[in-house]
């Protein structure tokens, strides 16, 4: 790292609280050196409260972009110029970039979600699945699923603040796409079961099982699951989370979110550098196998 940074050396960011355990710093900064590219990608630990500030720094610095992670990606819009379409349809952003001082915000978790599965053999299209959450990340995957032509999607949250954001979604889908969607009270786990019991899909958009929630899941156990069931965790530290533990104990294929993380980067880095990220070459660094 320290023979490529130069006094051209353009600076993106991570923002997100906690962040210290991601592997997009490593995965982009990997890629820029593979491709002789001077940039140089470094993670900083910011909170909802910092955040104005923060945008505003990058602004007054010129730093090229950023990517947003929790809790950050439903609030920073507020900061920004523009939006993509995408990011103004799922009312979150996950990547912002600088061009001469005008901010867009834009939202890759879908994309990447959906590029994962179809990287790693699961067809989803036409069928019906199954997700946990409706912040940011789920909306993304939600959306793009929805959009890619996923027959039927039965969304389940606890009754939080992001409950009414996922009723808007459930609304703007069923208006824009001709996918059925559902919506449910996780804390209804017969409902969870019978949905999970008809779908091809299951997975966990939120961040349950990371710290400080590690070890944790909202399956409470193996009869949840089947064997021919794929599960996806977009959590990625830890590799194997509880709900991936229980679901290959059912003998689930599982998919933890190395895939869908670097995916969603690949095309953030193409909005950032023009350039296409070298994935096979990214899949053996971050040691990614299906």
């Amino acid at each position: 790292m320290a023979e490529r940074i130069t006094g051209h050396t353009e600076l993106i960011g991570l923002i997100a609280y906690p962040i210290r355990h991601s592997s997009s710093p490593a995965m982009h900064n990997e890629a820029f050196a593979k491709l002789g590219l001077d940039y140089a990608y470094l993670a900083f630990e910011v909170e909802n409260k910092d955040l104005e500030d923060t945008i505003k720094g990058f602004r007054a610095m010129k730093v090229r972009g950023c990517n947003v992670s929790m809790p950050n990606k439903t609030v920073v819009h507020k900061y920004l110029d523009k939006l993509s379409p995408a990011a103004e349809l799922c009312g979150a952003v996950n990547t912002v970039v600088n061009d001469n001082g005008v901010l867009t915000g834009h939202i890759t978790d879908g994309i990447g979600c959906m590029l994962a599965l179809k990287d790693a053999g699961v067809d989803v299209i036409g069928k019906k699945i199954t997700i946990v959450g409706a912040g940011g990340a789920a909306t993304a995957i939600q959306v793009q699923a929805a959009l890619d032509g996923v027959a039927e999607i039965s969304i389940f949250n606890v009754k939080d603040k992001f409950f009414e954001n996922a009723e808007k979604t459930v609304n703007k889908l069923r208006e824009k796409t001709n996918c059925k969607v559902n919506l449910y009270d996780l804390a209804d786990l017969d409902q969870l079961k019978e949905e999970i019991a008809s779908s091809v899909l299951f997975i966990n958009a939120t961040g349950m099982g990371m710290k400080p929630l590690e070890g944790q899941s909202y399956i409470p156990d193996t009869t949840f699951f089947r064997p021919d069931l794929v599960v996806l965790d977009i959590v990625y530290v830890p590799r194997e989370t509880a709900l991936l533990k229980l679901a290959k104990e059912a003998g689930c294929r599982t998919l933890n979110g190395l895939g869908m993380m670097l995916f969603q980067g690949a095309a953030a880095f193409k909005l950032w550098t023009g350039k296409e990220m070298p994935i096979e070459y990214m899949k053996e660094v971050l040691d990614i196998h299906y």
